[in-house]
């Protein structure tokens, strides 16, 4: 008797239902529905920039005060680098880095777009692979502060794209570990002691997120996992960006923080964790 297929949806399905249980159903309609968008003004336009609100208070949450070099490691599209780029000190540099050529290209343009000359004159794009740039002896230590939005499963956009649904397999979740790995060690590699790292990711699967800081922790000694006073950024980010009107709250995790379109009014899934290099 020919043994019967087991579609991907179904088992995307059954793995999810069994991290979250009976909430799973609940995150699958808010996956559905709208994101909570938070429009960015253009400079010399009326184009505007659509973020998730989970996205901006992500960037907001890397600490920036006193930083002189700064790297979005993996920037495209770009929505990150523009939170960060504003934020960023007037005597501050910002490296925005995007491994896809094409996205590159989007990055390029976004960043033309939405920042005055006086801002993106501070902003080098390069198009390279984040987890050999520490390769490079000059990167060593170079950085004060690292926003690493790595690669992730994605579940949201699978899940409301049919081709992706169908091809999804455990698999997926280990390899994208595997990654983040590669990256989040090229990224502490780069960073300057008492430098910051905010990993992220829109990933729900625990091992792309607290289990990949987890292995970080048990490999350096001097990485330390820093907590985020959530409301106080908040604050700051509604105070220092007058055309945003809202801020989703977050739910703790085992190191970091998420932030679930259940809850939040469509916003996320976004997972961040802030490490500092002792």
């Amino acid at each position: 008797m020919k043994k019967e297929t087991v579609s991907g949806s179904e088992l995307f399905n059954q793995f999810y239902s069994e991290c979250y249980g009976d909430r799973w159903e609940k995150i699958k309609q808010a996956f559905s529905s709208e994101p909570d968008y938070c429009e960015i003004p253009g400079v010399d336009s009326d184009e505007k920039y659509y973020i998730d609100a989970a996205s901006v208070l992500c960037a907001g949450c890397l600490p920036l005060a006193g930083a002189e070099t700064i790297l979005d490691m993996c920037a495209a599209p770009g929505g990150k680098t523009l939170i960060l780029a504003k934020r960023m000190e007037e005597s501050c540099s910002l490296l925005a880095n995007e491994r896809s050529k094409d996205r590159y290209c989007r990055l390029s343009k976004v960043v033309k777009t939405f920042l005055p000359e006086t801002v993106s004159s501070r902003i080098t794009l390069s198009c390279a692979d984040g987890s050999v740039l520490c390769k490079n002896v000059k990167n060593k230590e170079r950085f004060d502060s690292i926003l690493l939005d790595a690669p992730c499963s994605s579940e949201r956009h699978v899940h409301n794209d049919n081709k992706y649904l169908a091809q999804w397999s455990k698999n997926r979740i280990k390899t994208l570990s595997m990654t983040q790995w590669a990256l989040l060690s090229s990224a502490f590699i780069m960073l300057k002691k008492n430098g910051y790292i905010l990993y992220s990711t829109c990933a729900l699967a625990d091992q792309e997120n607290d289990g990949v800081i987890g292995r970080l922790l048990k490999k350096y000694d001097m990485a330390k996992v820093v907590d985020i006073d959530i409301n106080a950024q908040k604050n700051d980010l509604l105070n220092e960006m007058k055309w945003l009107t809202h801020l989703p709250d977050t739910e703790k995790t085992e190191y970091g923080y998420r932030i679930m379109p259940d809850v939040e009014n469509g916003a996320g899934p976004i997972y961040l964790c802030l490490v500092k290099k002792l």
